[in-house]
């Protein structure tokens, strides 16, 4: 049976689309593949309908990016069906940066504009579709940030923008300024945070879908850990009981809240991106979604 493709969400009214499922990069630099490889996986999940794919500028000790545009100057008629997010305003001490002396933030225009030279140069495109503010940066200016976007857009660059890990006053302080289209935070049934800080609360208010990382706890979740123990076990019997895979039931479980997260993959297997689709395709009822969350906070809802 041909699997479904994976379906599209809009992240917010400024008519961003991404694919529900988006494949993340931050770890190419690992899978050991060559050139072609590389297209073969682009290709690969642009057929399943993941046409999303998450960057940022210094990944892979600012590696990655370079990666992935190796690959697709194999095949530049791909750019087409593609969305392209990448990040911005880490400061990592690498041979790649050698001004880098110190790690630290940088959310200065200088350094936004900058880094989003270096990217547009890696992934041999002429724009990205998304960029986000890798992390919040004490100093960093909204109303400064707000017109450098607005430079950025202009100018052709940039089409849409964003954050990462911004909490709901800092996102919303920003979204006064500029439209933004997502926040990416990290979630999964190891990492409830965001269900309970207001983030996914206040997005949903605005209408505006957050990318999720780590979604399967960065592996963890198939871990031996004693203390999560429960918790695979009360998945593995979801999973039993839809005829789904673990991770598909896992990905299936963020994707039901009402804020429509959008969760990223993390591997350069394609059996394991096809799994993250597999979870667009059913809904959990609503006991088996709260047994998940009561087995992943270690206690009933109050």
């Amino acid at each position: 049976m041909t699997q479904a493709p994976c379906p599209v969400v809009s992240t917010a009214e400024n008519g961003l689309a991404l694919s529900r499922i988006v494949a993340g990069m931050w770890r190419m630099g690992e899978w050991n593949m060559t050139p072609q490889q590389r297209l073969a996986l682009i290709e690969q999940c642009l057929d399943l309908g993941v046409t999303s794919f998450d960057h940022a500028d210094i990944y892979g000790g600012y590696a990655v990016e370079a990666l992935f545009g190796e690959a697709l100057a194999l095949k530049p008629s791909l750019r087409q069906h593609m969305q392209i997010v990448s990040k911005c305003g880490i400061k990592l001490v690498s041979p790649a940066r050698p001004a880098h002396t110190f790690k630290q933030y940088d959310t200065s225009a200088a350094h936004i504009v900058a880094s989003v030279d270096n990217s547009l140069k890696a992934l041999r495109t002429g724009h990205l579709d998304l960029l986000l503010i890798h992390r919040p940066d004490p100093l960093m200016d909204f109303d400064e940030i707000a017109e450098t976007f607005e430079n950025l857009r202009t100018a052709g660059k940039v089409r849409h923008f964003g954050v990462s890990n911004f909490s709901r006053h800092q996102f919303e302080c920003l979204h006064r300024r500029i439209p933004l289209a997502t926040n990416q935070v990290e979630f999964s049934p190891l990492h409830l945070a965001p269900l309970y800080d207001e983030t996914f609360d206040g997005l949903q208010d605005k209408g505006v879908a957050p990318m999720i990382w780590s979604p399967l706890g960065g592996g963890r979740l198939f871990g031996d850990d004693p203390a999560s123990a429960p918790l695979r076990a009360t998945i593995g019997k979801v999973a039993q009981e839809t005829g789904h895979s673990f991770s598909s039931v896992v990905f299936a479980w963020i994707m039901q809240l009402p804020c429509a997260p959008v969760p990223l993959t993390g591997t350069g297997r394609i059996a394991a991106i096809r799994e993250a689709v597999e979870g667009t395709s059913f809904t959990l009822s609503s006991a088996q979604w709260f047994e998940i969350l009561q087995a992943a906070a270690g206690r009933e809802v109050a």
